[in-house]
Formats: C-alpha cells, sequence, structure tokens
C-alpha cells in the first residue's frame, strides 16, 4: 500500500494491524474504511488494542512475528513452513470469486487467449512464470498440479521467470514474456473487476486443487480470551449491514474458523511436488 492518510505511525500502547495480501492500489480507501469499522467492533468486544489505522508492513514476515501484532492476512504456505507454531488463527475468509468453495480457494492457469494449448499437458516445455517460491497459489498449488502430468525430476518447463508478484505475473503472460502462470484466483477476480485491460487477452486452461483460503492472523502471544474477542468483533463486523458494501468490493463475503491441521493439504502439495522441477 501506498502512503495515505489512513496510514500513520502507531502509539507504543497500540497493537498492529494490516491487509497486505489482496489489498489493490485501488482499493487502499476501501480496505481502510472496513478496519475502521472492524476496529470499532473488536474494540466493542474487548480488543482494546485494535489499531484505528492499518500499517503498511515492510518486512512482512517480521510484521506477522511481531507480539504487538492484533490481526493481518498470510499465505498459508508460510503459515505451514514459517508460522505454523508462532501466530494463532483467527479465521480463514470466504470469498465470492471463482474457484472458491466456502473457506478454500484454488489458483488458475492463466494463458494467452490464443495460445494454442488445451490441456496442461501443452504446457510442456513452454515458459512458465512463478511470484515466489514460498507462494502456495503462485508456486506450490501449481507445482503439485504439474506432478500429475510429469515424471519425477523431469524437467516440465522449458525456463522459468520469478516475477515477485502476481500482478506482474498476469503482465508477463498478457505480454508474452511467458506463456503461462497461476494466480490466486481471488487475485485474478480482483484484476477482471478492478484492472479489466491487465487481465484482457489472457483465458483460464484450468485450475489447481482447492486449499483453505489466505488465513487471517493474530499474534502468537494472543490469549484464549483474546483470540476470542478478536473472532467477535470480526465475525460482527462481517454481520454489520454498513460495512458490507465495504466488503463486497473485496469480494469478501464471510469467514470460517479453521484449525491448523485443516492446511495440512499445503505440506500434502509440498511432497507431491517436490520432485518437480518448476
Amino acid at each position: 500500500m501506498s502512503d495515505t492518510a489512513d496510514i500513520v505511525p502507531f502509539p507504543s500502547m497500540a497493537g498492529l494491524a494490516s491487509m497486505p495480501m489482496y489489498t489493490l492500489p485501488e482499493l487502499e480507501s476501501t480496505v481502510a474504511d472496513w478496519w475502521r469499522g472492524v476496529a470499532r467492533h473488536m474494540r466493542a468486544a474487548g480488543v482494546h488494542q485494535a489499531p484505528e489505522f492499518l500499517t503498511s508492513p515492510g518486512a512482512v514476515l517480521d510484521h506477522w512475528l511481531d507480539e504487538k501484532l492484533v490481526f493481518s492476512q498470510t499465505c498459508g504456505f508460510p503459515l505451514m513452513f514459517l508460522l505454523d507454531d508462532r501466530v494463532r488463527l483467527v479465521a480463514t475468509p470466504i470469498y465470492d470469486a471463482p474457484g472458491c468453495d466456502g473457506p478454500t480457494y484454488r489458483s488458475m492457469i492463466i494463458v494467452p487467449e490464443d495460445l494454442d494449448v488445451s490441456t496442461l499437458s501443452d504446457l510442456s516445455s513452454l515458459t512458465v512464470a512463478i511470484n515466489g517460491r514460498d507462494s502456495q497459489s503462485g508456486f506450490n498449488a501449481f507445482r503439485a498440479l504439474v506432478a500429475t502430468v510429469t515424471e519425477p525430476d523431469e524437467k516440465f518447463f522449458d525456463r522459468t521467470i520469478m516475477t515477485g508478484a502476481h500482478s506482474d505475473s498476469i503482465k508477463a503472460v498478457r505480454q508474452r514474456t511467458a506463456h503461462c502462470a497461476a494466480i490466486d484466483g481471488v487475485t485474478f477476480a480482483l484484476h477482471q473487476r478492478y484492472r479489466p485491460d491487465a487481465v484482457a487477452g489472457i483465458r483460464i486452461l484450468c485450475e489447481t486443487e482447492a486449499a483453505p483460503g489466505l488465513p487471517f492472523i493474530t499474534s502468537g502471544k494472543t490469549s484464549d480470551d483474546e483470540l476470542a474477542a478478536i473472532r467477535d468483533g470480526l465475525f460482527a463486523a462481517l454481520a454489520d449491514p454498513e460495512l458490507m458494501p465495504l466488503a463486497d468490493k473485496q469480494l469478501l463475503k464471510g469467514a470460517a474458523v479453521l484449525e491448523l491441521e485443516d492446511y495440512g493439504v499445503i505440506k500434502e502439495m509440498a511432497a507431491a511436488g517436490a520432485a518437480v522441477d518448476l
């Protein structure tokens, strides 16, 4: 997120909150307004350290591990491999987007609209763009899918481009720097709504298997009572008619409380794709 009037330094007694995963620049003011409503409900539930404003973390891992963290959102891959015993799950959001079913989501395998491919196997020997090897949607789920059509240690793609972000992977496919990429279904739907030109000339070839969505988290130091209050505030906000239009603009329609074990499918995908050269 860029610097705006909604991002300010915090007093030392305030907690930290952020929404770093799906906040396109076009959504910054919407997300900031939505968060103020969530924070109001959290404070009413007893979460007095819930800050009025979101912060824009530089180093997200350090931010997620900060003991003052009240609320943020992370990717399932770092949750399972870096954060699993160091943060607490608040809830898993439910989005109104293709590939989403309750609290699960899928990645869309995108290709140029006129690329002569009809199946995943047709992508063999082409160029793939991935946003990062620590991404569930852009790498881990895609690698597991590729493992179903290739032999262990076989080089499926001719070349791999590391883009650093889903938006840049979409751009690479549109500009034909890459022939394909795996894009988080929510991210792709947000681009379709707010950046239609960015996805013009792109089609969805297929989808990955489902996994639990990007979870809302809080500090690992949060007590059971504090966690319950955070959840109460979040669910009250999601049920607030005044906040629903702001949630709708984010494609957010609810949340579910999952256990860490529910995210085990992410480790299963990692194991399934471990022998794939991607």
